[in-house]
């Protein structure tokens, strides 16, 4: 696809152009008038005249050969206007404005899939329909205002939204993001965000392409593309922050009633981001904000000094950034005692270092001056200074602009005071910066950016794994929850460590077993899919004639088959489950096991096959890590072999796709094993 009549067109055309700019053909013209464009200009109107100063052509027939024509008329003209100017004007671009297709009624569908016929019959592109437009640095082809600072290395945005792309950048403009282009896609009927990902992929050169994009999804229509192109320009030196909306229930039918987008499961975007190396984002203030801290220098540790001039919103900041795992480490007694020498009565230099209210812009940078040279500890320094009536405030931003560019460590400057300083600030803003308005927010973006991992795309670790014989298991086994030997022998294939155990319909069997494995043991119905819930698993039998007892028992309950033998062992509960999402593959789920998977939901999940830095990454993002780690007293669980158990079964998954859902629950781990103990897998071929 030739995207070259759009990103650079020579002529544009405006089809349904108006005098009234709050309509989207007056107000695209008004963007196009008062923007970067400078070469040739059409607009069509019925009436003619002039309009905005321009001359209008009353038909389409009358203009001449156009590279890029923007449709804002009704839906039902579309087909037949966009028809002509493709195959009798030449236009190779389109950008439909126009609503009242896919998104409305099945007859506007259909009227949709014409129109993309048509484009694709001429060779052309298209943007939209029911799209706000495009621009770049060279036209600003969009209806939606405010246009921001245009910068060939600002950042790029993609949104499936034409309203949302047009708050997130006001969000972004606020605290300084300049942009390079936005692509509002709408109903993305012939050019979707895997298309532009794919063309920015193909286009990117590490010398002069833009290093930041942002994406807002409503759907995700080919997963495989959009984890290729992504990760590929991420290997390639950039960044990709996104937002992912339409993963609850609610969302999706909220998603659907917007653009008719399908909305995927969130554990199936989370592992997909996760496996491309995205910066998943949940709301637009979080998506600018990551991507002004992905603007500055880059931090290269998690220690940072926070120079402030009032102490609540440094106390704010330490505590926002240690839950992001960033710490404020404190300064060596005697470095303090000689900063303290340099600053007013009051201060205090520990770290968080107050130069308290009358601080001046001077005391300011002394103390990033002192912090970058003898501070040896930190990586980066945040600085909080507003405007409390009582500082030279303009004095202070441009000794701060100076600081900025001159330190070799990355400084984040919080400047709180939008009313009382908001002429400094846009003045700081105009200077190239970027501002961080609220603490809180500076400490999430900046967590989530010290916290991405690169994209392990097509990486299959080199493990032993049977797959040969996994694949004759599977290729043997009937569809549905398969018994439990089927299991065993999966298991084995994928080096999967199991406890001992014993399945059978016989009493004499089970307690002939028991000896041998010793007392106590734990007794299992076979059958029933939740064996908790019909009282089918029963702990801590020391006995032969309390075995008995419970297997005549277990046998009685309704679905039973049989009874499964186990020895009682202890350790914390473990949980690795997936299941198969259609377009996207095995999503690979892990967390704490027991009840704590149901109720707390504490899961990371990850799209297989899963690399060890992967895996790893899953196991250090569940808010229980502290657990398997070991905390207070306790020793740590076998980490190791848990992540090793996540990359086996992933492989195994990888080659078994007729698994559709599976779960091991629980895992018993201590500090030397990690044995399944109990587990449940479907098979649909």
């Amino acid at each position: 696809m030739d995207y070259k009549k759009l990103i650079n067109p020579k002529s544009i055309v405006i089809v349904g152009a108006s005098d009234n700019i709050l309509k989207p053909g007056g107000s695209v013209l008004h963007n196009i008038l008062g923007g970067t464009f400078d070469k040739d200009l059409y607009v069509v109107n019925s009436r003619g005249g002039t309009i905005q100063g321009v001359k209008a052509y009353t038909n389409i027939e009358d203009i001449p050969q156009t590279d890029l024509a923007i449709i804002s008329i009704p839906a039902s003209q579309c087909v037949e206007t966009v028809g002509f100017l493709a195959n009798k004007k030449g236009v190779k671009a389109f950008i439909v404005f126009s609503a009242g297709f896919s998104e409305e009624s099945k007859e506007g569908a259909i009227q949709e899939k014409e129109l993309v016929e048509v484009v694709n019959k001429a060779g052309a592109v298209m943007i939209g329909p029911n799209c706000s437009g495009f621009f770049n640095t060279k036209h600003q082809s969009i209806f939606t205002r405010p246009v921001p600072s245009l910068d060939t290395n600002g950042v790029d945005i993609i949104s499936s939204s034409g309203g949302t792309i047009t708050y997130i950048i006001e969000s972004a403009m606020r605290i300084g993001l300049r942009f390079n282009s936005a692509w509002s896609i709408g109903n993305a009927a012939q050019v979707g965000v895997e298309d532009i990902l794919e063309y920015l992929d193909n286009e990117y050169d590490p010398k002069s392409s833009p290093k930041i994009k942002l994406l807002y999804l409503e759907k995700i229509a080919d997963p495989d593309r959009f984890l290729n192109h992504s990760s590929s320009l991420i290997n390639k030196g950039c960044k990709i922050a996104a937002i992912k909306s339409g993963s609850s229930s609610s969302g999706s039918r909220a998603a659907s009633s917007h653009t008719g987008a399908i909305a995927s499961s969130d554990s199936a975007v989370e592992a997909l981001f996760r496996k491309a190396g995205i910066i998943r984002c949940y709301s637009r203030e979080e998506l600018a904000n990551v991507a002004a801290v992905l603007t500055l220098k880059e931090l290269k540790g998690r220690k940072m000094a926070i120079i402030t001039q009032a102490g609540g919103p440094a106390v704010i900041l330490t505590d926002a950034l240690s839950k992001g795992n960033i710490d404020v480490p404190e300064m060596n007694k005697d470095l303090a005692a000689e900063l303290k020498k340099h600053l007013l009565p009051g201060a205090a230099v520990s770290n968080p270092i107050d130069i308290i209210g009358t601080g001046t812009g001077e005391h300011m940078s002394t103390c990033i001056d002192f912090c970058e040279k003898y501070f040896k500890e930190i990586d980066g320094i945040a600085v909080i200074y507003g405007n409390p009536g009582v500082s030279n405030v303009a004095e202070a931003y441009d000794m701060l602009d100076e600081k900025i560019k001159t330190s070799k460590l990355p400084i984040y400057p919080i400047l709180p005071s939008v009313i009382a300083a908001s002429s400094e600030m846009e003045s700081f803003v105009k200077k190239g910066h970027v501002n961080f308005t609220d603490e809180y927010a500076l400490a999430n973006a900046l967590s989530k950016v010290v916290s991405w991992t690169p994209p392990s795309v097509g990486k299959i670790e080199d493990i032993p794994v049977d797959i040969p014989r996994i694949r004759t298991i599977i290729d043997k086994a009937p569809n549905g929850y398969v018994d439990s030997e089927i299991v065993k022998q999966l298991f084995d294939a994928a080096g999967i460590p199991q406890v001992q155990e014993l399945v059978t319909a016989h009493k004499e069997e089970a307690i002939a077993f028991a000896e041998k494995i010793g007392y106590p043991v734990v007794a299992k119905c076979v059958g029933p899919v939740h064996k908790s819930d019909v009282g089918g698993v029963v702990l801590n039998i020391r006995a032969a004639n309390h075995l008995a007892l419970e297997f005549d028992r277990l046998m009685k309950i309704p679905e039973a088959t049989s009874v499964m033998i186990q020895p009682m062992l202890s350790g914390q509960e473990l949980f690795i489950g997936a299941k198969y999402e259609p377009t996207y593959g095995h999503i690979v789920l892990c967390g704490l096991g027991g009840i704590f998977v149901e109720i707390l939901k504490d899961v990371a999940s990850g799209l297989a096959p899963l690399s060890f830095h992967e895996a790893t990454s899953m196991v250090h993002s569940l808010k229980a890590y502290k657990i398997i780690k070991g905390t207070r007293g306790q020793k740590g669980l076998n980490e190791k072999l848990f992540i090793e158990i996540i990359v086996r079964l992933s492989v195994m998954l990888r080659f078994a796709p007729e698994i559709k859902e599976m779960d091991i629950n629980p895992l018993l781990a201590n500090e030397e094993k990690v044995t399944a103990v109990d587990a449940r897998i479907r098979i649909e071929k």
